[in-house]
């Protein structure tokens, strides 16, 4: 199936009208992606959605930065603890930056980060720029190894790199026989 196939399909499947005119406008923004990973945020949508628009595809990317949502659920408990590590990308820690200032005020802080974060993550994808995922280590030592594991886990750091932060880590026997996996999406 070709993309423009697979996008003409979520729409049908989706019940929704679209002219050929948007159509070849979503695909020739998609077409700067793997097309594997188009094909699984095509499916995805079709799953999880009732009306689609390109940001929803977007979204929906494996390769793609975090919706808003999980972005600001991973770096909101930074704001009462310096002690916690975080693995985030570019856009989300510039956006935290914003936030951060309102530390006092949760609401206002979530808000600030939510609008930093969306145009970050815009610019990103005008740019075509896939998320790099970095580390910032927080004071606790105890409160590492989770947040690291769950990042390799997740395929954002390669084993490599946390062997390197956690000397002692030892990696758990489920990731171990993934790891083929791992590689590949490092």
């Amino acid at each position: 199936m070709t993309l423009t196939m697979a996008v003409k399909a979520t729409y049908e499947v989706l019940g929704q009208d679209v002219s050929d005119l948007a159509i070849l406008t979503i695909v020739e923004e998609l077409e700067g992606y793997p097309i594997g990973d188009v094909m699984t945020a095509l499916t995805r949508c079709r799953k999880e959605l009732r009306k689609l628009t390109l940001a929803d595809i977007l979204d929906r990317l494996p390769t793609g930065h975090p919706g808003v949502e999980e972005a600001w659920a991973t770096v909101s408990g930074l704001l009462s603890s310096e002690d916690a590590s975080v693995v985030w990308t570019d856009e989300m820690a510039q956006a935290f930056g914003v936030a951060r200032h309102l530390a006092s005020v949760k609401v206002a802080a979530r808000m600030a980060f939510k609008e930093a974060y969306s145009k970050a993550v815009a610019q990103a994808r005008d740019a075509k720029k896939e998320p790099a995922w970095r580390v910032s280590l927080g004071y606790d030592p105890s409160g590492r190894q989770g947040v690291i594991e769950e990042a390799v886990k997740l395929g954002r750091l390669p084993v490599e790199h946390a062997k390197k932060l956690l000397p002692n880590y030892s990696l758990p026997e489920e990731l171990e026989r993934s790891l083929p996996i791992m590689k590949s999406i490092a």
